[in-house]
Parts: C-alpha cells; sequence; structure tokens
C-alpha cells in the first residue's frame, strides 16, 4: 500500500484503537487520533482488556507509567491480540532506565508486537548496547541506532521504527527514513506517544511497516505545516492537532517525504 493509500484507508475506516498508554499522554494521544480520524479507546483495567481487544482494531501499549495492575493488563492484553490476530504496537519507554521496566519490556516483547516505536536510545538498549539516553529522553542520534533497529526487527519478525531530527523505518530488510516535523516537537510532552498512537490507527488499516512509514509521514507533515504559525510549545500544540485534522491522501502522493535506502 502507498502511504496515501494508508491515510485513505484511516478516514474511510475510522479505527477503534485500544491504547494502554501513561496518565501524560492519555489526552493528546485520544487527540491525536480523532484528529487523524481515528477513534481513540483509553482502556487499561485488567478485568476489561481481553474482552475489548478482539473488538478493536489494533492495540498499543506504552509502559511510560507502570504499576503491577498495569503490567498484568498489558501482559493480557498482548496475549489476546496475538489469540484474536490483532496487531499491536509497543513503546518501550525509558525501558534502560531501571530493571523493573527493563523486565517489563522483555516480557511483552516475547509476546510478538507487530511494530516497536522509540527513540533512539531506547532502540539501542533492546539489543543491549550501553545508551546516553536519560530518562525518556535520547541521549543517542537516529544514526546511532540504525544498525541495532535493522537487527532487532529482522531477529524479531517485526518493525521498528526510531523517531528522532528525522525518522527512520524497517522491517530488518527494508529501510527509510521519513522527513518533516518540527524542533518543536520534543518540547510538547507525549508527542511520541501520541505517534505510538498513530501508528495502532494506521497498523488497523494496512501491514505494519506500511503503517509506521505513514503515521511517521502523517507526523512530518503536520509538524512541518503548525511550525510555520506556532509562536512556542503552547501554540504548536494546537497547530499540530489543525494541521493533523487537515490532511488528505493528496498531501502525501509520491511519498515526498520518504527516503528509502
Amino acid at each position: 500500500m502507498k502511504t496515501e493509500d494508508v491515510v485513505s484507508a484511516l478516514h474511510r475506516q475510522s479505527p477503534l484503537v485500544h491504547c494502554i498508554t501513561n496518565y501524560v499522554a492519555m489526552n493528546i494521544a485520544a487527540n491525536v487520533l480523532l484528529a487523524a480520524g481515528a477513534s481513540p479507546a483509553m482502556v487499561h483495567a485488567e478485568a476489561e482488556v481481553a474482552d475489548f481487544v478482539p473488538v478493536s482494531g489494533a492495540l498499543t501499549i506504552n509502559i511510560g507509567t507502570l504499576s503491577p495492575a498495569w503490567v498484568r493488563a498489558m501482559q493480557k492484553a498482548a496475549d489476546t491480540a496475538t489469540a484474536s490476530d490483532t496487531a499491536w504496537v509497543l513503546d518501550p519507554v525509558a525501558h534502560f532506565a531501571t530493571p523493573y521496566r527493563g523486565q517489563v519490556v522483555r516480557d511483552l516483547i516475547a509476546r510478538g508486537p507487530a511494530i516497536v516505536r522509540g527513540n533512539a536510545s531506547e532502540i539501542l538498549a533492546l539489543s543491549g548496547t550501553a545508551t546516553a539516553g536519560k530518562g525518556a529522553d535520547s541521549g543517542n542520534s537516529v544514526a546511532d541506532a540504525e544498525g541495532a533497529a535493522t537487527a532487532f526487527a529482522k531477529a524479531q519478525g517485526c518493525v521498528v521504527a526510531i523517531t528522532g531530527q528525522e525518522d527512520f523505518v524497517t522491517d530488518g530488510t527494508r529501510k527509510a527514513h521519513v522527513a518533516g516535523g518540527s524542533e518543536l516537537m520534543p518540547k510538547v510532552t507525549a508527542m511520541g506517544c501520541s505517534l505510538t498512537a498513530l501508528m495502532g490507527a494506521c497498523v488497523a488499516v494496512a501491514p505494519p511497516f506500511e503503517a509506521a512509514l505513514t503515521a511517521l509521514s502523517m507526523f512530518g507533515y503536520a509538524g512541518e505545516r503548525a511550525a510555520r504559525t506556532a509562536n512556542g510549545p503552547g501554540s504548536f500544540q494546537v497547530a499540530f492537532l489543525d494541521a493533523l485534522s487537515q490532511t488528505k491522501p493528496v498531501n502525501f502522493a509520491g511519498d515526498a517525504l520518504i527516503q528509502w535506502h
């Protein structure tokens, strides 16, 4: 599928996206999904995730604010997604920061996400490489992590997306960079978490590699346009949602933001 076809399918189908995400990200992630044309559901109770996953188009799991109850819900949701053939996306937020977070991510990866999205430090750490990351912030460049992302994607049979100044996505064989965006994006909390949610919306209507590429392209396109009128992070967030809501399939004709390798 071409990027414009995925955007068209997203707008046409308005998939329900089951998001287990962190407290910081819930509001902006839901607004991003609505602006993109999807339907968000922030459902995290262990008692209901097994019933909710099968009626959703996709599942996203973000480990930003962990607790034992949420971890059990994440595990149950991922198992249900596999059993019901529902694609799911993992965001391993700062998984290298503590042993607990690291164990949670290793356990979730064993459950087979279709897409793993993270910053360069998070992706490097998945391969056991020491990183310069601090908390949820990357201390490494995207280029630093491209080799690790490719090897990890090939070994796990998934798609890996690294976000940064210029994004990178691979399925272990195909590789692409995605341009666009704005320097203001890292100054708005939970933008990356929201991108993970959008990847969930796209993987509900397209194969994982094309889904990740499309979500990155939509973010890059909206970020570029929002930056033209924003005076700072606050006005950028509003302008970004407006720009995302105004995207059309024709904006992505020819995959203008994508550079293949």
